[in-house]
């Protein structure tokens, strides 16, 4: 789908992987994307340009009065290269900028979104092919208008780089995603991420996510007193029960346990008993 919208009363939050570039309109409610390197909030008529091939935590909070609603276009690498074989545009040099931008409010912008408004509430099922790309054609001419530096961020078709497999996996490791999408975004074949993941960390990557993560979940109950039900869908674990019998097995306790071993040692330093 090119356009859609979102709309719910209930809060929400989920990991997203973006695929490609995505244009964000905040209609109503707030949005807010927290990733390694940003943390991201917008609230009514506030827009975001999302970078492609990035991991995040999404959450939608309808706010007291009114629903969640966005209004998402998807830039997908193939209708921007057929801009750039029609236009003639290209990017003059290597982006260094955010992964995500907010985009200032522009009165064409806004009149560009409100024509989009009724195909995205019908999840594009009444615009044609044809209509599809001149609608996104004309929103990605106005992106340019405002913010000329754009065309960097946008026309860069090179595949992601080799990047740094250890400092990547130091921030991302909570993100619940296959082990294939971590190799997608470090620049590697499953493979070769495989290879690399054992030279850099000695161990398999599965392995070493638990791993992590079980351990993270400790510092987070003995440090910093987290309950067990608020830390582990952070920490990349589908269930509650799930991440208790793992951290039984590693640790030889359930996590409630620990909790309620570090809340008595509190009491009692506190000189409160």
């Amino acid at each position: 789908m090119i356009f859609y919208a979102y709309l719910s009363a209930e809060r929400k939050e989920k990991v997203c992987f973006w695929n490609h570039h995505a244009l964000v309109l905040q209609v109503s409610g707030k949005f807010t994307l927290e990733t390694s390197v940003q943390n991201i909030s917008m609230t009514r008529g506030e827009m975001l340009l999302i970078g492609k091939n990035q991991l995040g935590t999404l959450t939608k909070t309808p706010l007291s009065g009114e629903n969640y609603e966005t209004i998402v276009i998807s830039l997908q690498e193939d209708l921007l290269r057929k801009i750039v074989l029609e236009e003639k545009l290209e990017a003059d040099r290597k982006y260094t900028g955010p992964p995500n931008i907010l985009i200032p409010s522009n009165e064409f912008l806004q009149g560009y979104f409100q024509s989009i408004v009724p195909y995205a509430r019908s999840s594009g099922a009444t615009m044609t092919d044809e209509m599809g790309i001149l609608k996104v054609k004309e929103g990605v001419k106005l992106l340019l208008l405002a913010l000329p530096g754009l065309r960097n961020f946008l026309f860069d078709f090179s595949e992601p780089y080799k990047i740094n497999l250890e400092k990547f996996m130091l921030s991302n490791f909570h993100f619940n995603v296959p082990v294939e999408k971590f190799a997608q975004l470090t620049g590697r074949s499953l493979a070769g991420f495989k290879r690399d993941f054992s030279k850099t960390f000695g161990s398999p990557p599965r392995y070493w996510l638990q791993d992590k993560r079980l351990n993270e979940a400790k510092h987070l109950i003995e440090t910093k007193h987290q309950k067990p039900s608020a830390i582990y869908l952070e920490l990349g674990f589908e269930s509650l029960s799930h991440f208790s019998h793992s951290f039984r097995k590693k640790f030889g306790k359930a996590p409630t346990e620990v909790t309620h071993i570090f809340s008595h040692s509190d009491h009692y330093g506190n000189g409160k008993i």
